[in-house]
């Protein structure tokens, strides 16, 4: 589903900070090689998530869903010299191309990958963060959540990618699509769950900021 017109689209993408060469040429690659591309973050919401690490300016990031690493590369801009991003992912088949370009950015340093079932991982990460990104399976968008919120500071942020399924979230959903139902129910529960306060923004396929109370 477009939200907007191609056209009015097409204008705010050129109209925003240009996307850097590494992840341009990044994009590409994945676009080539895997399985799945549209996946990736892309350009504009890429630049969306760099300037809310910029302004955030969070010591630890917590990513669930490396995919190619492009959106770990975009939040790595506002981490401070000494910060770290721990992104998990659970397709092993990636890491050759998240490696490839992290070893090429000067923040790789900062990045820490982890592989395997964030719902496993996450809860042995003994750190608190500042800033959280979920873009895994929505099906288990609750259980990342409810592992998230232990570990995140009083103001601290998660960011929830693909709130708006494409649009689904506004219709009924078949007893078979059980990502629509998930995203139908999470978007419920964050609306009501007075640990957070929440604002659903409408970029790209919806991003949800819910800031820890």
């Amino acid at each position: 589903m477009h939200f907007l017109s191609q056209d009015l689209d097409d204008y705010i993408v050129n109209h925003s900070e240009a996307e850097p060469q590494l992840l341009r040429e990044l994009r590409r690659e994945t676009h080539l090689k895997v399985i799945q591309p549209r996946m990736i973050t892309g350009h504009y919401q890429g630049r969306v998530l760099s300037m809310l690490s910029k302004l955030i300016q969070p010591g630890n990031i917590l990513e669930i869903g490396t995919y190619t690493g492009y959106s770990a590369l975009c939040l790595a801009e506002g981490l401070p010299h000494d910060g770290q991003l721990h992104t998990v992912e659970i397709n092993e088949e990636l890491q050759d191309i998240q490696k490839k370009y992290f070893d090429r950015s000067p923040l790789g340093p900062k990045i820490i990958p982890h592989i395997g079932d964030a719902a496993s991982v996450v809860p042995e990460l003994d750190f608190v963060f500042d800033l959280v990104f979920i873009d895994a399976g929505k099906t288990d968008y609750d259980v990342h959540f409810e592992n998230v919120i232990k570990k995140v500071k009083s103001g601290g942020i998660i960011l929830s990618d693909n709130v708006l399924w494409s649009g689904k979230v506004i219709s009924p959903a078949s007893p078979a699509d059980k990502a629509t139902q998930a995203l139908q129910a999470y978007n419920e529960k964050l609306m009501k769950d007075p640990r957070v306060e929440t604002v659903i923004l409408p970029i790209r396929d919806g991003l949800t900021l819910s800031r820890v109370r």
